[in-house]
């Protein structure tokens, strides 16, 4: 499984790394960086976690 990010959807709100802070962060100019897209099935929980308070819809799981 991985992360992918809409990047022209992401606002920057930040939401996402405080739901995922292992798996994503906001660089100094506000943009998302996914650290690592694949994930573990113990990371899955978190991933999830992110992709549902985006409230731009700019992340997915597939």
């Amino acid at each position: 499984m991985k992360i992918v990010l809409d990047r022209a959807r992401c606002e920057g709100h930040g939401l996402c790394e405080e739901a995922a802070p292992d798996l994503m962060h906001l660089d100094d100019d506000g943009e998302l960086v996914i650290d690592r897209e694949e994930i573990t099935e113990a990371e899955l929980a978190a991933a999830n976690a992110a992709v549902r308070v985006c409230p731009v819809a700019a992340l997915r799981i597939e």
